[in-house]
């Protein structure tokens, strides 16, 4: 069972980290069967069984999206992400560099790391890692 394929013990993981993860799992079970269910249309020669396929495929798409609207109102990061990239007209690489200043969800964008010079006396820091 894909569900159980988790990389830390269970007993060690929060009850919301085991509910995201069966929703992720499952939407990636159902991007598959959109790949599949496409794959099989696009190769199958009888207009009603592409068809049929076609209709399933969409009726995956639907699960999907529910899925992702699961995991987006479930995960602040991920709602963050998404309202940055979905449904827009900029290109998608122009829209990353706008955003290359966020590091994560403690961070808002044009905020910079902290200075060498911040690092506590005896401490080592690595620095900007980007140039600023």
């Amino acid at each position: 069972m894909s569900s159980e394929n988790l990389h830390a013990p269970r007993e060690r993981l929060s009850k919301k980290v085991l509910t995201l993860h069966h929703a992720v799992v499952s939407l990636m079970e159902e991007l598959d069967a959109i790949d599949w269910y496409r794959q099989r249309a696009d190769d199958t020669e009888d207009e009603t069984l592409k068809g049929l396929m076609l209709h399933n495929m969409r009726e995956e798409m639907e699960h999907a999206s529910m899925l992702l609207e699961y995991i987006r109102r479930s995960d602040s990061d991920f709602n963050r992400f998404l309202k940055t990239y979905l449904f827009t007209e900029q290109p998608i690489l122009e829209i990353e560099k706008g955003t290359a200043d966020e590091v994560d969800g403690d961070r808002t964008k044009g905020q910079r790391r902290e200075s060498r010079e911040s690092a506590p006396e005896g401490g080592f820091t690595v620095g900007p890692l980007k140039g600023n």
